[in-house]
């Protein structure tokens, strides 16, 4: 049987429409409102989603995105997973566990992701639509272990500034590694196929601060401060990848000048590289 999925006027305006917008998504007895941008320069190839941080601001979202979608002529969708329907546990956590237990793939917060870009591509009678996903701090968290777990069909998932990261070990329990799950989620097929990931770390040089940072023990074995978090995550990845003679499909880009800032990495000249380096002629805009 199919999951209910609907959509609750204000409803999308449709392909015709430029300019921001907003729909909820009624799915599985999940409220989700998905904010839009539409540029005027838009042909219909390009939707980047965007995951807001731990304060749940998917409109501020939108509104620091929108230099992505006239940049590069994509359609910008930014969902809200609210505190009340999606703590920690289901948002930064992706819902893989629940009081450290694992829960079944149906639980997971990904698969919302994925029916708001199948949502997407619906209303625009597009459903090959490249997709890319970005998300800054408690987004970039949530994106590493979606790259871990359920990646879809993502040309690249950009993890910004995370805080914490799923790192390819057993040695650390999951949030922060593979550790205490089940074989099938963290045995050599699970690692390899995360590290064949289209992830991209994408790190604010000047991101050295503390605040709202992690300081637990087990983010504290990541490193320091976010940037030595990312560095050190994007190592171990290549290192294993490497000595297993796996595909790695991650990239490390880093932005100078940038602190924990989703409105100065979104606009900064290194979001191109981010979000489109490695494909062919991907850096000129539509």
């Amino acid at each position: 049987m199919l999951p209910l999925l609907c959509a609750r006027f204000p409803a999308f305006a449709g392909p015709e429409a430029d300019g921001k917008d907003a729909f909820t998504l009624e799915i599985r007895g999940k409220s989700i409102e998905v904010f839009t941008y539409r540029p005027k320069n838009f042909d219909g190839g390009r939707l980047i989603v965007v995951m807001h941080g731990m304060n749940r601001n998917a409109r501020d979202y939108l509104d620091n995105a929108v230099t992505l979608g006239d940049r590069f002529g994509a359609l910008i969708a930014a969902p809200a997973f609210d505190l009340g329907q999606f703590p920690v546990e289901a948002y930064q956590r992706g819902g893989v566990t629940r009081d450290s237990k694992p829960q079944p793939e149906s639980e997971w917060t990904f698969r919302y992701v994925w029916d708001v870009v199948g949502e997407m591509r619906r209303r625009e009678d597009r459903p090959g639509m490249e997709c890319r996903l970005i998300g800054h701090s408690a987004g970039g968290q949530f994106l590493t272990r979606l790259a871990g777990f359920m990646p879809g069909d993502a040309v690249r998932i950009i993890a910004g500034n995370p805080g914490n990261l799923l790192f390819p070990t057993h040695d650390m329990p999951f949030q922060y590694g593979f550790g205490g799950l089940p074989e099938a989620l963290a045995g050599d097929d699970a690692l390899k196929s995360y590290l064949a990931a289209p992830l991209t770390l994408y790190l604010g040089l000047d991101d050295t601060g503390t605040a709202n940072l992690d300081m637990t023990e087990n983010a504290m074995r990541q490193g320091a401060t976010r940037i030595e978090r990312g560095r050190a995550c994007f190592r171990m990845g290549e290192a294993l990848a490497r000595e297993k003679g796996w595909p790695f499909g991650w990239r490390l880009v880093e932005a100078p000048g940038v602190a924990h800032d989703s409105k100065a990495l979104f606009a900064h000249p290194q979001a191109a590289e981010a979000l489109f380096g490695g494909s062919s002629g991907a850096l000129e805009p539509h």
